[in-house]
This record gives C-alpha cells, sequence and structure tokens, in this order.
C-alpha cells in the first residue's frame, strides 16, 4: 500500500511540474496554493475553526517533496474525546510513551488515500487558485504588450468575432476592428495590434482585444518596414484611417537631408508595397506635414493636384480648387479622399473644379461668398489696416487724378483690392501692368484669381470704351 501511495504522490508532483512548465507558474507557488487548499479542506472535514490554523500544517516531504504529510497540535486529555484539537492519553502513547495530560503532542497523519484528503471542495479550491494565478500573470505580461503589434493563428468565428491563438491564450477581434473584406481561413497567421487587455470577473483568461483597422496598427507596420521611423529620423505625425479603402500618414523629419516621404516609400515603392500587401492593397498616401494649414491641405488632398486652396481659420472652412480632370481624385471613392483630409486638418473641405469656380465667379452673390471665405490674411490685412489709413489721404494728393481706383473694376471684392494694394497696386493703370503669373505671386492671390482678376479687368475696360 506504501509503494502504492508513493506512486500515486509521485504521480501528483509530476503533473504539477509538468502543468507549471506548460503555464509557465513558479513551482514553489502552486505547491503554496496546493498546501493552502489542503489545509482548508482538511480543516473543513475535522471541524478546525479558522483561528486554529497554526496547529494545523501541511508539509512536503523531503524526499524530493514526494511525501504529502499533515498535521495538527493536540492537547493530551485523560479519557476519549471528539474534539479535533485534543486526543486520549491512551492514543498518545501510541505516538510518544512519555506524554502526560496536559501537554501536546503533535500529530501526523500521511493521507492513506489521497483522493479523500484532496476531497472535491479542496481540487476546485487548488483550480481555482491556480487558473486566478495564471490569469494575473497573464494579465501583466499581456498588459506590458498593449500597443505593441503581435502575430497569431486564426482559429474560428464567434458571429462576428475573430478567435485568434496568441500561444498562451486566446485573443479576440472585434467587427469594428476587423479589415472589411478579409478572408480567413482556420490556421492562417496575421499580424495584428493589442490595442485593449482587461480582467473580467467571468471571464477564465484576461480579455486581449485586438485590431487591424486602427491607426495605430499602421503606425507599428510603419516601425516594423522602415528603419527611418523606428530610429525615430522620420516622425510619424498622424495617421487617419479608412480601413480596407485608404490610409494617409503624415510624416515629418527634423533633418535637413532626409525626404520622409521618400524615404517612407522607398526605391521603386519597396518599401510602402510591403505594408499596402499587409493591409490587403489598400491604398497609402504619404503626406509631408505642414504647419500652414493651406499647404498641409494640399499635401493632404494627393494624388490630386490643387490649383489653389484658400482657408478660413476663424470658421475652420476651406476651399479646394482643382482642375476639372482631378475632382474625382480629390473626392475618392465613396469621399474616402477628402473626408481623410478633413479628419487630418480639422477643416471642412470644399472642393470645387476651376469651372465651377469661375462659374461661381460670375455672380456677385458667390463672389460674396467666395470672399468671405478667404480669409486666410484677413488678420494681417487688419493689421496693416490702420496704417494704410492713416497714408490714404497724402496717398491720395500724391496720386495723379488721371489715375482709376482699383474700386471701380466691376465684380472686383474689397478683400482682392486690399490684397492688390498691399502688393503695391494702388489702381488700374498699374494693374495693366502686370501679367496673369506676376499677380499670382501676390500673397493671397493664387493663379486662378490671378486670372479671374484679369478677366474682370479686361471686361471692365471694354465696358467704359463702350461707355
Amino acid at each position: 500500500m506504501a509503494t502504492k501511495q508513493a506512486t500515486k504522490e509521485t504521480g501528483l508532483f509530476e503533473a504539477i511540474q509538468q502543468f507549471c512548465q506548460d503555464k509557465s507558474l513558479d513551482r514553489e507557488l502552486v505547491l503554496g496554493v496546493i498546501r493552502d487548499s489542503l489545509l482548508a479542506a482538511y480543516r473543513k472535514k475535522v471541524g478546525l475553526e479558522a483561528e486554529t490554523d497554526d496547529r494545523c500544517q501541511v508539509e512536503f516531504g523531503s524526499d524530493n517533496k514526494n511525501e504529502i504529510i499533515i498535521s495538527v497540535l493536540r492537547d493530551v486529555v485523560e479519557e476519549k474525546t471528539t474534539n479535533p484539537l485534543e486526543i486520549s492519553l491512551e492514543e498518545a502513547h501510541k505516538i510518544d510513551p512519555k506524554v502526560t495530560v496536559g501537554s501536546q503532542i503533535r500529530v501526523f497523519e500521511k493521507p492513506q488515500d489521497l483522493s479523500r484528503v484532496l476531497s472535491s471542495q479542496a481540487k476546485q479550491m487548488v483550480f481555482q487558485r491556480l487558473r486566478d494565478m495564471e490569469k494575473e500573470l497573464l494579465y501583466q505580461e499581456y498588459k506590458s504588450k498593449e500597443g505593441e503589434l503581435t502575430h497569431g493563428y486564426f482559429q474560428r468565428w464567434k458571429k462576428d468575432i475573430m478567435s485568434i491563438d496568441l500561444g498562451k491564450v486566446e485573443g479576440i477581434m472585434l467587427k469594428k476592428d476587423q479589415n472589411p473584406g478579409e478572408k480567413y481561413r482556420q490556421g492562417d497567421r496575421l499580424k495584428a495590434i493589442i490595442s485593449r487587455v482587461e480582467l473580467r470577473p467571468r471571464e477564465p483568461m484576461p480579455v486581449i482585444t485586438l485590431s487591424r483597422a486602427s491607426g495605430d496598427f499602421v503606425k507599428k507596420l510603419f516601425e516594423m518596414e522602415i528603419p527611418e521611423v523606428y530610429d525615430g529620423i522620420v516622425e510619424i505625425r498622424d495617421v487617419a484611417r479608412i480601413p480596407s479603402y485608404r490610409t494617409k500618414v503624415v510624416v515629418t523629419t527634423s533633418k535637413s537631408d532626409v525626404d520622409p516621404v521618400g524615404a517612407c516609400v522607398g526605391m521603386k515603392g519597396v518599401r510602402i508595397q510591403a505594408i499596402v500587401r499587409e493591409l490587403g492593397n489598400e491604398r497609402i498616401d504619404i503626406v509631408l506635414h505642414s504647419d500652414e494649414p493651406s499647404v498641409f491641405i494640399a499635401n493632404a488632398i494627393s494624388p490630386a493636384k490643387p490649383v489653389e486652396v484658400h482657408v478660413d481659420r476663424k470658421r475652420g472652412d476651406a476651399l479646394v480648387i482643382v482642375p476639372d480632370e482631378s475632382l474625382s481624385l480629390a473626392i475618392g471613392i465613396n469621399g474616402s479622399n477628402v473626408k481623410l483630409v478633413s479628419q487630418l486638418s480639422g477643416f471642412k473641405i470644399d472642393i470645387k473644379t476651376v469651372s465651377q469656380y469661375n462659374q461661381e465667379l460670375a455672380s456677385p452673390e458667390a463672389r460674396e461668398k467666395l470672399d468671405r471665405l478667404f480669409n486666410a490674411q484677413q488678420e494681417a490685412m487688419e493689421e496693416s489696416e490702420d496704417n494704410y489709413n492713416h497714408q490714404a489721404g497724402q496717398e491720395e494728393e500724391e496720386e495723379d487724378s488721371g489715375y482709376t481706383p482699383l474700386s471701380e473694376i466691376p465684380g472686383l471684392t474689397p478683400r482682392i483690392v486690399g490684397l492688390l494694394e498691399a502688393g503695391g497696386i494702388k489702381n488700374v493703370e498699374t494693374l495693366l501692368e502686370f501679367s496673369q503669373e506676376e499677380l499670382s505671386k501676390i500673397s493671397g492671390i493664387g493663379k486662378t484669381t490671378a486670372e479671374q482678376i484679369l478677366r474682370l479687368l479686361r471686361e471692365s475696360i471694354e465696358w467704359v470704351e463702350e461707355g
């Protein structure tokens, strides 16, 4: 029987050793859990109260810890007793012939039937404590990896939720974190970012939520594929994304000899193509950052090349004028391009073709509306307005009365007049000397606006000659 019992205990400890290896748990911690659970079960079995813990002990034998020994410190009494903390003198003498009434003796019990001592309740306590220990260790391990890139293997679908094997634990990917249109078969390898790690009371393991749809996932892919991003030479300032359609990545660098866009694209697009393939051929635009909103929006509206961009900082509006053939490029599929530009810039984007812009300029109401929108330099104009008014009287005296004020040109708005005067053009006669290219270089006046100014000028001259 002793050999049989030793075999059972040895088998138990071999199982414990294997369990510790499989779960990456410390063996001493696991033995401590078993010790505490056995102690609680034994106390309950013999009717001991919780405050008697110091009198009841559970020990593992010294021979490779292959024995389990339970002992209780009992008071020696004269007569037989049912008190679990007492022992009759007659029974005590079988253990130690020298013991006397009133003394104490420790009674050791090596369980004859381990399954009897490890009652159903004790087993449940052991398993629950070990599960809690494993759950806490896994939580700490993966919590430290939040925001990092990981890989796993697709297991199954649970309604719209993907279950992914991460090795030690399974992760989940909610529908909103998935790339629409991606299909997986069991065992397929995939990359994802660990977006959130939680402990939930009703879940046996930490809940690890993964994502392939976030901008952070794209940022991590850039760090993995592009050394300049990983080393911090090229900085990713922002990422805007519509999964499976288009992503815009805003980059910048503090090094003048580094092209951040070129570094991300790579020779013949090799670097960016590796990321595109990982995202299922999703379109990726690399956008050069600029602190000037109009320049940044012009960069971000790629692949369209805008003719002009005007922004109203106060209202948060921006007008982007593009060639007629580039309208669909500027808007993007289902409006994806303009949505991402608006998200990155914080401006409400209105896109118009050159034809639409010219047509609207023909209407006084539309010109007034556009004039309110084109306030990019309104603050600068207001600052210089006092100086302008101060010199106005003197300039009027010095000017030849034969010069025609710019305000006489029908359709030329006060804002445009102010921009022209700030650029040194004080009258119609001076304006006639400027070409479209020269006008477009004046601050606040682009190519399209310069073209409209000259058109209005020609119409005005024809009108004067007819009069």
